[in-house]
């Protein structure tokens, strides 16, 4: 399988990247669906990149549990609402952890990577325009909700990497992505590079 974006990662790191990813793959494309597989890919080979990685020490298949146990979290995949839906202790037994050991080492994932609950790096990109994180931007210094701007706006912003894509077009799907730096420590926003005047006059973002 050809590598997607975010997901090289160090020669050294890449026996045990493939070795927690073939079991990420395994249950989430027979339990869950490909998104999932894709995102535990993704947050593999971003633990994978720091240095040093936290992957190097401790056993393979509770790494690969805890990976999707931390995107479970992110992803509401705990919450019978949710579609796919699965029990937390369900989803540590597929890989033979305990939900205690796959829930703590969730949370050294979430700290390491600065995830938030919601992170719109690590949701689901189907369900991206349902999270309101991932559209608050900063306009004259308020806080306004990008979906309800005018598409010449918003096609600023995917330019400038503040919203995903433009609703409704997620075949121009712009993604923020964790770089790619082998000595990768955290996804950080920019504000430099993303200040900047608004077509037409009509404001300033700030975020």
């Amino acid at each position: 399988m050809s590598k997607q974006k975010g997901e090289s990662v160090p020669s050294k790191m890449q026996p045990i990247y493939d070795e927690i990813t073939q079991l990420t793959d395994a249950v989430c494309r027979e339990h869950l669906d490909e998104e999932y597989a894709g995102l535990a890919r993704r947050m593999a080979a971003a633990l994978a990149r720091k240095r040093p990685s936290p992957l190097e020490r401790g056993r393979k298949d509770v790494w690969a549990a805890a990976i999707v146990y931390c995107l479970g979290t992110v992803n509401f995949l705990f919450d019978k609402s949710q579609a796919p839906y699965m029990r937390a202790d369900e989803l540590a037994d597929l890989f033979g952890a305990s939900q205690k050991t796959a829930a703590n080492k969730a949370r050294q994932i979430r700290d390491a990577l600065k995830i938030g609950q919601a992170d719109p790096n690590w949701w689901r990109p189907s369900r991206m325009e349902h999270n309101p994180f991932a559209w608050w931007v900063m306009i004259n210094g308020l806080a306004v909700d990008a979906r309800k701007m005018p598409p010449e706006i918003q096609e600023e912003l995917v330019k400038r990497g503040l919203i995903p894509f433009v609703p409704g077009n997620k075949g121009e799907m712009n993604s923020r992505q964790l770089p790619e730096d082998e000595n990768e420590s955290e996804y950080e926003n920019k504000p430099e590079e993303n200040e900047g005047e608004l077509p037409g006059g009509k404001g300033r973002i700030v975020h």
